[in-house]
């Protein structure tokens, strides 16, 4: 109730705002001025991050060879008979030193349980943890449970799916030191991205997040963790009292109640760790919808705590409030263009007015889009070093995919904020179907060559 009271009055001060301004300023102006200050931001991220990369590379850090915490490996398991298997012996060839794995199985219909039941009987640094039917749903109910028979120093959650280098851990382990931070985040990037346009736009966003979180963590801003990939400290843990179960999105909430408590979070681009990108359309939108919803209510849950903290940085809080602004700009832009249409439709605004105000919305949106662009292009170009002609089709291609997927979702969300029930809808992601369709077509082609020898 908290949050839908709370949404309820920023749109209506939202709207208020616009209406004022409509009537004696020109509402184009103080969208300007907000994307202004976006682009300002946005240039002393990369020049922040810029100047790291130099003075690290002038300054290597000394890393500390004796700091190798004992690791717990968490990996939550819904229905995932098609990958938990390669999913941990991947994990199991890191050479890290020190270091177990405990796979949840949590409440599978399928044989997920006979499954990690089998491989933990073959390894001995591996656990089982069978949950019950009647269970608490939901992932972060699984961490908290696994988190009661770890015995790791650091907690460092995979999702099924995910796949890593040996070095890995060797790689995430030393950002992990200093007293005060909290967490680290691995760069996550689409293993099967060229598969079709889905999972390309998927590793492209995923890359214009790396490019975010660098800056972010250049500033010592609020980096977040992203779930699959992010390596937790005991105590942080143990300092915000585990998980929240009663969100959809484990990471963000825990990222924020991180920061909120002095905690920092990093960000290490050098470990990365590999996921499969969803196929199809539907299944997309259900897990996006999923990460919005768990974004817009972590914000409403959790923005009061951030800005009164004494504990969390300036930094980060100014950070989060910038970040907040991406979610705002597309209501605002839609409450203007609606309201014009509005006075328009009722003859209290002039035609010829709105033709003008109309144009300068469009003009103020193409001048963002192509700043969106050019940031996706400049991610393309300096993470995945895409050349040059290409970086910029997959910007522009990636730009229709943010507005196909994330515009309209917003709306929903919001919608649903307001109007609905709160639930527990996790959007479960299925995984393995890329596996299953290479290994369906090797089948029909070994059949196919089979008949033409028996011809």
């Amino acid at each position: 109730m908290r949050e839908r009271i709370l949404l309820f009055i920023i749109l209506s001060c939202l709207g208020v705002f616009l209406y004022i301004f409509q009537n004696y300023v020109n509402t184009v102006v103080g969208f300007v001025i907000l994307c202004i200050c976006m682009v300002i931001y946005g240039l002393y991220s990369i020049a922040a991050a810029k100047y790291q990369k130099r003075k690290l590379k002038k300054h290597p850090p000394v890393i500390n060879e004796s700091y190798k915490p004992f690791v717990t490996v968490m990996i939550p398991a819904h229905n995932e008979e098609n990958v938990i298997g390669a999913t941990v012996e991947n994990i199991l060839g890191m050479n890290y030193p020190d270091f177990e794995i405990i796979i949840i199985d949590d409440r599978s219909t399928d044989n997920t349980a006979s499954v990690i039941k089998n491989i933990e009987a073959k390894h001995e640094n591996v656990k089982a943890l069978i949950r019950e039917k009647d269970a608490f749903p939901g992932k972060s109910a699984v961490l908290n449970d696994a988190f009661k028979i770890a015995k790791g120093e650091a907690i460092l959650v995979f999702d099924a799916d995910a796949s890593v280098e040996p070095d890995f851990l060797n790689k995430l382990i030393p950002n992990l030191e200093p007293s005060d931070v909290g967490a680290v985040q691995a760069r996550k990037i689409i293993r099967n991205k060229d598969v079709n346009y889905l999972t390309r736009c998927q590793n492209n966003e995923y890359t214009l997040d790396t490019y975010l979180q660098v800056g972010r963590d250049a500033i010592k801003g609020a980096v977040e963790l992203r779930g699959n990939g992010e390596l937790i400290k005991r105590e942080a843990l143990e300092d915000i009292d585990g998980w929240n179960n009663y969100t959809i999105t484990d990471d963000l909430d825990m990222s924020t109640r991180l920061h909120i408590k002095g905690w920092d979070v990093r960000f290490c681009l050098d470990a990365c760790v590999y996921e499969e990108g969803i196929v199809s359309l539907w299944p997309l939108f259900r897990q996006r919808r999923r990460w919005l919803e768990g974004t817009i209510r972590r914000y409403l849950e959790y923005f009061g705590e951030a800005m009164k903290s004494k504990k969390m940085s300036l930094r980060a809080r100014f950070d989060m409030a910038i970040y907040i602004t991406q979610f705002i700009m597309p209501l605002w832009f839609m409450m203007e263009v609606a309201f014009r249409i509005i006075k328009f439709l009722t003859d209290k605004i002039d035609p010829y007015s709105l033709h003008n105000v109309l144009w300068s919305s469009l003009i103020v949106s193409t001048v963002v889009g192509v700043g969106f662009i050019l940031a996706i292009r400049y991610s393309l170009r300096r993470y995945d070093l895409v050349p040059r002609w290409s970086a910029l089709k997959q910007s522009l291609e990636t730009t229709v995919y943010f507005l196909i997927i994330w515009f309209p979702m917003e709306l929903f969300i919001c919608g649903k904020i307001l109007f609905c029930k709160k639930d527990m809808n996790w959007g479960k992601t299925a995984h393995g179907l890329v596996l299953a369709g290479n290994n369906i077509k090797n089948n029909e082609e070994n059949i196919q060559e089979l008949e033409l020898q028996e011809v």
